[in-house]
């Protein structure tokens, strides 16, 4: 398998996932500024969509999209329990919290790397992840997980976006349980291994 990836971004979710499942797989670097990969390739003939991640299988079938990335992963890798079974209630639970980050997490922030974004408009954003995550704190509070004692792939692509929240002036120390849940994931040695692999520093 191929993870296209760019350093720091949500594809780190499906990246840490891979690792967790200790399954074999090629990372491609794909520009998000360039659109280019490192041997000049045109990123748009592999996602016409222009963003990462896509995993490539290895017949060649290219999957889109974090959420459905990591559900993939997990389903490859059953005994390492990242994802529960396929049509029981956790699964559903899971895909609640998958589908809760993308929408309310990952996508509230995306209009703060948008450099002609009025200020005014950012600070409404921030109000909003702030609002989602003292709703998320509350979800936590007991919790070492998102869905309990159990690290999953909806904790892995929480964990990669927000990593957003110090350069984007989010203050997570007034979310003392989502921080607990940011530390506890990054202290994990698969994710540890994918922070170094993508020339990151820190949780």
């Amino acid at each position: 398998m191929k993870l296209y990836y760019s350093p720091g971004v949500c594809s780190l979710s499906p990246h840490i996932a891979l690792r967790e499942a200790g399954l074999a797989f090629q990372l491609v670097l794909a520009s998000t500024k360039s659109h280019k990969l490192q041997d000049g390739t045109d990123y748009y003939s592999i996602n016409p969509l222009g963003y990462v991640p896509v995993l490539e299988l290895d017949d060649g079938t290219m999957l889109r999209e974090g959420p459905a990335i990591v559900q993939y992963i997990a389903d490859q890798a059953p005994l390492k329990n990242l994802a529960p079974a396929n049509g029981t209630l956790p699964r559903y639970r899971l895909q609640e919290w998958l589908t809760f980050i993308g929408t309310e997490i990952h996508k509230t922030y995306s209009p703060l790397f948008n450099a002609s974004m009025p200020e005014a408009g950012k600070e409404i954003m921030r109000d909003k992840l702030a609002q989602r995550y003292r709703w998320l704190d509350g979800q936590l509070a007991g919790k070492d997980y998102l869905m309990g004692n159990h690290f999953t792939v909806a904790d892995g692509y929480l964990f990669a976006v927000t990593r957003w929240a110090v350069p984007m002036k989010i203050d997570l120390a007034q979310f003392p349980n989502v921080r607990a849940n940011h530390e506890r994931v990054a202290a994990r040695p698969a994710v540890q291994e994918a922070l170094r692999a993508e020339g990151l520093a820190g949780p």
